[in-house]
């Protein structure tokens, strides 16, 4: 290794030309980086300092020839090494058509540090990039007609330095000197000692902004042999690239691979540490060639793109996943990654794919409506392909949801339509699309939202008109609050503006309102003659009918699930029909009741005992006892610290009792829910809860 302190017109002077290998990024420096170099040349100039550093460039010399032009590949450096170039011709660019500037010469800038002067073909340019960025940079050098539709950043930045050279902050001369002075570190390794990867890999442990994909892309082709590498490259791991979108091409990149290593892995990489068990994996893998691995890699990129940017050549898989994308799913993609490729390979249908997909897109909905918190699903979706069974492959995705429990569990129908009818939709970032896709279930004529509102039938303005406050009676003020933001209560309209604070006869009457909707979510609202608490519950109820097609729950029989459960799991032996006392006026009270404890904690779990049903996290901090009318509910926790300023427990310590807890209430109002909940909370939280 020889290092070697320069600047660039030292560094390019000379028969010599600067390689960008294939593996190495594109050219990637934007605007700002320019910007901060343009500022340090001006601040150094005006300051009269003698240099400034701007980095290393590492290279590896190939062999020296007698004659022609010395090659040297580039490990690191051709960010600023390229832009430095670009500069130049802006600079040389400024001065052919200035021809008042005599005191630096552009023709000399084009035969010494641009091209070799009496070299012919690719040895002609002391820089020659990748392909992808040749063809703009030598356009550039050549100072030819730039065709249009070209979309490269070395192009944005010329165009920078062109403007920053035109201001005339610093004289032509000014910025030829300053340039002169940038001094930069030359690294030359020794090909037959230096190990590049090595080399390169510290170099970005420093802080070098390389993303993982960029280090994985060098792991793999720098140990190729020249032809071989680029045979590769063009046409394996090139296609692969163009896969995805070019402004966020490495980010996009670098999460597929995080996503590709779980699926392959059955375990999720730390973000920081994907280029590391990528290297693992590989090193694990050695008998698979090179140009297998990427072939895999491309093959599953292409599942992947295809998912993140919706495109399908079927028409059903590519709506499922426009949903995917409008509920943000990606944390499903692992999972999908094989499902996918077994649908490739043959081992299930493409309907069978398209019902695992949709049963994807059902779990995730119905855990937000549920509110159920999301840190778990990424390792529940990571390790979901271990439960697959070749020989009967829906039935096992099937069972693999339904037998998910506690902080995992599929949210039931029971569940979710209870969440689904009584919690705050419109505040859901999914809102828009919730009432979409129950607009849009099993209509012909698909409607699109884009250029609609949310309309709040009734108003959201705290001071309702007269009309609205008879409308709901004299506790309007508790049924607008209750109710505003349900499903119940909201719609699609291109007249939101114009409702406004509307009564509903007017809403419904006026040039645009309900009546002349063609929505099928407003037929219910259309038959009404006024609005109010019962309308809404109503309403809510049989749109929560549809969310439980639109987002179905997986169903098996009890002896196909049988064959999946394991060994020590039990049979549920009772349900929520188990309880004679049981009736509507009850089940409206526990439904409400249990979201709101299920609620407390993803570790809380439910369990259906023969006289109660009891709730734990580590453990039982709560039971409930139906009765003929309303449920008795005992906390489990000492009396003694219980916090109940509404009076509303009663200490049962050494009473005989079913179910569990010293501390009992009663509950059977739902204007109570509160009270109660508040001596629930504080059970839950004296719990040794991890």
């Amino acid at each position: 290794m020889e290092a070697i302190k320069s600047n660039v017109y030292q560094i390019l002077d000379g028969k010599k030309q600067f390689v960008i290998p294939v593996y190495q990024r594109m050219y990637s420096w934007e605007k700002d980086q320019c910007e901060r170099l343009w500022i340090d040349i001006i601040a150094m100039q005006k300051t009269g300092r003698e240099g400034h550093f701007v980095g290393s460039i590492v290279n590896i010399g190939e062999k020296v020839q007698p004659t022609g032009v010395q090659k040297f590949m580039i490990i690191d450096g051709q960010q600023r090494l390229t832009t430095l170039t670009l500069l130049l011709i802006a600079l040389r660019d400024y001065i052919k058509s200035h021809s008042d500037v005599v005191d630096v010469n552009a023709q000399e800038i084009t035969d010494t540090l641009l091209i070799n002067m009496y070299a012919s073909g690719d040895d002609r340019y002391k820089m020659y990039l990748t392909q992808n960025d040749r063809n703009a940079l030598i356009k550039l050098i050549e100072h030819s007609p730039i065709e249009d539709g070209i979309k490269s950043r070395l192009l944005e930045n010329y165009d920078f330095f062109t403007q920053q050279v035109k201001k005339n902050v610093l004289s032509p001369i000014e910025v030829y000197q300053s340039i002169g002075k940038l001094q930069i570190v030359n690294i030359t390794l020794d090909r037959g000692t230096d190990d590049p990867q090595a080399i390169f890999e510290s170099l970005n442990s420093t802080g070098m902004d390389l993303k993982d994909s960029d280090l994985i892309r060098n792991h793999i082709l720098m140990g190729l042999d020249a032809d071989t590498q680029i045979d590769v490259y063009r046409n394996i791991w090139r296609p692969t690239e163009l896969l995805f979108d070019y402004e966020h091409q490495s980010e996009i990149m670098d999460n597929f691979f995080r996503d590709y290593l779980t699926m392959k892995l059955g375990r999720i990489p730390r973000k920081n540490e994907v280029y590391k068990e990528f290297k693992s994996y590989h090193n694990t893998n050695y008998e698979i060639p090179i140009r297998d691995l990427c072939d895999d890699i491309y093959r599953f990129a292409k599942y992947y793109a295809n998912m993140y940017f919706c495109r399908n050549n079927d028409a059903d898989l590519k709506l499922l996943y426009e949903d995917m994308k409008e509920i943000r799913m990606e944390v499903a993609y692992p999972f999908l990654l094989k499902i996918h490729d077994d649908c490739n390979n043959g081992l299930i249908t493409i309907e069978d794919l398209k019902e695992i997909v949709k049963f994807c897109i059902s779990y995730i909905l119905r855990r937000a409506v549920c509110d159920i918190p999301t840190n778990s699903l990424n390792k529940t979706f990571a390790t979901m392909k271990n439960d697959i069974r070749l020989n009967d492959y829906l039935n096992s995705v099937k069972a693999s949801f339904i037998l998910l429990d506690s902080y995992k569990e599929f949210p039931t129908d029971e569940r979710f339509i209870a969440s689904f009818i009584s919690r705050d939709i419109y505040s859901m970032n999914r809102c828009r699309y919730i009432i979409e896709q129950l607009e849009n279930w099993n209509n012909k004529s698909v409607v699109s939202a884009k250029n609609l509102t949310i309309e709040h039938i009734i108003p959201q303005n705290p001071n309702l008109s007269d009309n609205w406050k008879a409308a709901l009676g004299e506790k309007w003020n508790e049924i607008q609050k209750k109710y505003l933001h349900t499903i119940g209560n909201l719609t699609l309209t291109a007249y939101n503006a114009e409702m406004s604070d509307l009564s509903f006869e007017e809403k419904l009457n006026m040039d645009g309102g309900f009546k002349q909707s063609a929505l099928r979510i407003n037929k219910y609202v259309v038959m009404q003659s006024i609005w109010g608490e019962e309308q809404v519950k109503e309403r809510a109820e049989k749109l929560s009918e549809i969310a439980k097609h639109v987002w179905p729950y997986p169903t098996l029989t009890e002896s196909e699930l049988s064959a999946y459960r394991k060994l020590g799991d039990s049979v549920p032996q009772y349900s929520l029909e188990s309880y004679d006392q049981m009736n509507d006026y009850n089940r409206i009270l526990f439904e409400k009741l249990n979201i709101r404890i299920l609620n407390l904690g993803t570790f809380v779990r439910r369990d259906f005992k023969k006289l109660y049903i009891s709730y734990k996290a580590d453990a039982i901090f709560v039971s409930i006892i139906i009765l003929n009318k309303g449920l008795k509910i005992f906390a489990c926790m000492d009396y003694s610290n219980v916090i109940d300023p509404k009076g509303i427990t009663k200490d049962v310590t050494g009473v005989g009792h079913h179910g569990i807890g010293n501390v009992e209430m009663f509950f059977d109002n739902l204007d109570n829910i509160d009270d109660i909940m508040t001596i629930i909370e504080q059970a839950f939280q004296l719990q040794d809860i991890v």
